[in-house]
């Protein structure tokens, strides 16, 4: 591992005027991804800035109904909140999926969405990868493929976003907080990730420098009827190969509104919009649900080894919807 620097931040002030200081300074949260990726080479920072202590570890219900959240606030937290759990149970279950308890008591919300879209050839230094390397090439295209991207993905990366916190924000239209040595400013999660193109190395729309502060929930009634499922390679803590963050509000046999993302299939969570719209005033039964995930994976572009993913995504987001529409018939 290459030596650092190592400073603490008291103040988001602070924290920004030392990341500006030093063009090769991270922000370091929990480390879980970043402190991983430094011990393999990937990652090559001079200093890290530690914003763990910054006054952002907080869950608060806010005056409109929306559900702020702190940057710092550990997953577990996030996870156990009674307005989390209340509110946006599929946001409590997505959590819980995304790793081992040790991990979700060091990961905090504001690094689990900056961790790094990535496979396996991300991480080998002694094969290509153009998100590692700009230019190099994508192992994954002619190597081993059998969990990367069948949407939004091109011929420069195929790598799927990890988070599964980040699929159940995204069903919810969370917006991202964060504060630059300029001043404050937010981006909706949906527009939070770049499209892959050919700059796979850059992820996201944040401006350089950017310190996440919070993510905010807007008021959402049809999330507290709402459900995240994950389907791994192994019972123990792993990344999905595919999941889904679905809600939805029926009545007499309609559905009147739905939300619904996937993850594990692109580069950032993937927002269902087709899907929620083919939903929209259809009856609330399978033929509908499938229907719908049908509609949305018509783009989807596999490759030889993962075209699986779009029949598990078809079949994983009936049976999420089938469960939500029997317990609105209760």
């Amino acid at each position: 591992m290459k030596e650092f620097g190592y400073r603490r931040a008291a103040d988001v002030t602070g924290a920004l005027a030392l990341l500006a200081d030093e063009p090769e300074a991270r922000f370091l949260g929990g480390g879980t991804n970043l402190v991983d990726l430094m011990k393999n080479g990937v990652e090559r920072p001079a200093l890290l800035v530690d914003v763990r202590e910054l006054p952002l570890d907080r869950v608060e219900e806010t005056p409109d109904g929306s559900l702020r959240i702190g940057a710092t606030v550990t997953n577990s937290d996030l996870a156990a909140h009674p307005a989390v759990r209340r509110r946006y149970p599929a946001l409590s279950q997505a959590v819980l999926a995304g790793a081992s308890g040790q991990l979700r008591n060091m990961a905090t919300v504001g690094g689990n969405l900056l961790q790094r879209t990535r496979c396996g050839y991300f991480t080998d230094l002694a094969r290509p990868c153009n998100k590692r390397d700009p230019g190099s090439g994508c192992s994954a295209l002619g190597g081993e493929h059998h969990n990367h991207a069948i949407l939004g993905a091109s011929d420069h990366c195929v790598a799927t976003h990890p988070s599964d916190m980040g699929v159940a924000l995204t069903a919810f239209d969370a917006v991202v907080s964060y504060e630059t040595v300029d001043g404050p400013g937010e981006v909706p999660i949906a527009d939070l990730y770049r499209p892959v193109g050919d700059t796979p190395h850059l992820e996201t729309e944040l401006p350089p420098g950017a310190l996440i502060t919070g993510v905010t929930l807007p008021p959402a009634p049809v999330a507290a009827r709402s459900r995240y499922r994950k389907v791994r390679e192994r019972a123990s803590y792993a990344f999905a190969i595919g999941s889904v963050a679905a809600a939805l509000d029926v009545h007499d046999g309609v559905v009147r509104e739905a939300r619904l993302a996937f993850g594990a299939v692109a580069s950032r969570p993937w927002r269902a919009r087709t899907a929620e719209h083919a939903l929209t005033g259809a009856p609330a039964d399978a033929e509908t649900f499938a229907a719908a995930a049908e509609a949305e994976l018509t783009a989807a572009r596999p490759l030889p080894d993962n075209g699986y993913k779009v029949t598990l995504m078809r079949n994983l987001a009936v049976a999420v919807l089938t469960q939500l529409a029997e317990e609105a018939a209760r």
